[in-house]
């Protein structure tokens, strides 16, 4: 079996960036749920100390946001400029892969606009 091409890893990378930015809004939205209902009936004796602890998991949450648009935008980068140099006469990307890197950098672009 060949060994992936510079394309390939660089949509691999992009695609599991995106999917972990997927999992953080899951996350995050999970959290906001569990909030809501901790606010809504907390009799629980113990209930204020896990909302003050579900409140600092989802500022948590929050905060990973900004560094993963950063990974996002420079694999996005490395992946464009892959691209660009495969376009020349001597690429070994097959049309499979390119349009494999084209729906990443799609997928990416959509990531990018949720964060912001």
């Amino acid at each position: 079996m060949p060994a992936p091409s510079k394309l390939s890893i660089a949509t691999s990378t992009l695609n599991r960036l995106v999917k972990e930015e997927a999992s953080y809004h899951k996350e995050l939205e999970h959290q906001q749920a569990s909030i809501a209902k901790l606010e809504q009936g907390g009799g629980d004796e113990n209930a204020e100390y896990v909302l003050r602890q579900e409140r600092k998991a989802v500022e948590e949450t929050k905060a990973i946001f900004p560094q993963l648009k950063q990974k996002i935008q420079d694999s996005l980068a490395k992946l464009e400029q892959q691209l660009e140099q495969d376009k020349g006469p001597g690429d070994q990307s097959t049309p499979e892969q390119i349009t494999k890197a084209k729906e990443a950098v799609a997928a990416a672009l959509t990531a990018i606009r949720e964060i912001s």
